[in-house]
């Protein structure tokens, strides 16, 4: 019997594992497939809180909807009867001092219509003007390895992208637009600014796709919170060995040629044939300690967010009309990166239409590397005074839920593709039969992460 072992309960590792075992199943192989997960419970990055009022994402928060294949995978987990969308409404830009509207026809702040260009209050008349020359301006030299940031300046003008693109997209992919590439974050621009010549035309012509099947209803999440999702997934795998709270430590060549000994914290040894990869790429570097595969994980870069919930006894109505939240750009005073006002994006998240926020301090915030050594009472007062600066609520908070997540949000610069690409060809020749996967590599949303389980447990399956 072949023994494949998947290493990472998260979202990825959950998917692969999954369709290792579909896969098994229906071409009846003698093959057994372990789960390894350190932590204590399953779904990584996805953790869902619940006191008496609020639910509360201490990780990612939702799914977004154009990725059609996640309707497929909601569907075979039977959870199709449990899936919520979000409220529409208005985003900001906080800048200034005041909340200014992002506007809605655009996609990550870029204008998806002349009318959304010329209408925005976030641009002044000369960088409405000169974000013009988008219309008339070919793409000769950009490729998809080229940074996100040069490129959309390039045809949309300095201004336009540092007062209302860069604030969405940095937000985003919790990384400074010019060092992120294209390949990385939304490959399609460049698609759409080569055959359409111009940027905003391209996302008018795929609007019906980039907006998700329900208008206005971009991201989905489940009745008692994204965690369902992981429970759905370990529901599933009846024939898959689930250990959690066992970290795998070391991972060397194996006694018969082709196979694998993992080490794992509390237990003995393991012998394996094939291994899927789905950890960070620092904790797969600490188990391979391989110098060559060194020199490339040592060169991915993670970056870092604190997530800070707020409760309020008080009516969500407080909040601006129609709005979900907003965005910090350089000019405003707060400390914060970003703020959802999750009980009016999200009803399932308030039992009583209370006020619940969820407010965002990432890496690339000169005020992080103070706060990540903050107390958790520190961190609230920090919390609490951005609250009242932008939304004038001077009442104390009900209840609070704060997250650090430090060094452990994948950040994809520039090199980030030819990175992977090196590791993928070093894996081959020293440990073939051992493939990476995960957000490390290969997208951070979680229907990418999705996919690459299933494509990653397809390759192991044909060798198999």
């Amino acid at each position: 019997m072949k023994t494949i072992a998947v290493i990472g309960g998260g979202i990825t590792g959950l998917s692969a594992a999954y369709t290792l075992q579909k896969e098994i199943e229906k071409e009846d192989l003698d093959a057994r497939v372990i789960l390894f997960e350190s932590n204590r419970q399953l779904g990584g990055k996805i953790c869902t809180a619940h006191d008496d009022s609020f639910t509360m994402e201490t990780g990612a928060d939702s799914i977004v909807t154009r990725k059609k294949h996640i309707f497929e995978v909601i569907e075979e987990l039977k959870l199709k009867e449990k899936v919520v969308y979000n409220e529409t409404g208005t985003s900001f830009i906080h800048t200034d001092g005041e909340l200014k509207q992002i506007p809605e026809d655009a996609m990550f702040g870029i204008p998806m219509s002349i009318e959304s260009l010329a209408e925005t209050t976030l641009v002044s008349p000369e960088g409405k003007v000169a974000a013009l020359k988008d219309f008339y301006t070919p793409n000769e030299t950009f490729t998809k390895q080229d940074s996100l940031g040069d490129f959309l300046e390039a045809f949309l003008g300095a201004e336009f992208v540092e007062k209302q693109i860069a604030p969405v997209i940095s937000g985003v992919y919790s990384g400074n637009i010019h060092e992120l590439t294209l390949a990385s974050t939304m490959p399609y621009l460049l698609d759409y600014k080569n055959e359409y010549g111009s940027l905003i035309r391209g996302l008018d012509a795929h609007r019906s796709e980039l907006k998700g099947p329900k208008e206005g209803k971009k991201f989905l999440s489940f009745e008692g919170g994204m965690a369902e999702l992981i429970d759905a997934y370990e529901r599933e795998l009846t024939n898959v060995t689930i250990c959690k709270n066992t970290a795998v430590t070391k991972i060397v060549h194996g006694p018969q040629e082709g196979t694998y000994t993992v080490t794992v914290s509390d237990g003995e040894d393991i012998t394996v044939d094939q291994i899927i990869l789905a950890a960070p790429h620092k904790a797969v570097q600490q188990m391979l300690q391989h110098e060559e595969l060194n020199q490339d994980f040592e060169r991915l870069r993670s970056s870092s967010m604190i997530s800070i919930y707020l409760g309020y006894d008080v009516p969500d109505e407080r909040l601006p009309a129609n709005g979900t939240g907003f965005i910090t750009s350089g000019s405003s005073d707060l400390t914060c990166n970003a703020c959802t006002w999750t009980s009016r994006k999200w009803k399932h998240t308030s039992n009583k239409s209370q006020l619940l926020v969820r407010l965002f301090y990432k890496s690339v915030n000169p005020a992080y590397e103070q706060m990540k050594d903050m107390t958790q009472e520190e961190l609230l007062q920090v919390a609490a005074e951005d609250v009242r600066k932008s939304l004038g609520m001077s009442e104390a908070p009900i209840t609070h839920h704060v997250r650090v997540w430090h060094e452990e949000m994948p950040n994809y610069h520039r090199k980030h593709h030819e990175l992977v690409t090196s590791l993928e060809e070093k894996m081959s020749l020293y440990y073939p039969g051992i493939r990476l996967a995960g957000c490390s590599y290969y997208g951070v949303g979680i229907p990418d992460c999705i996919a690459n389980g299933e494509k990653t447990a397809s390759k192991v399956i044909e060798q198999l």
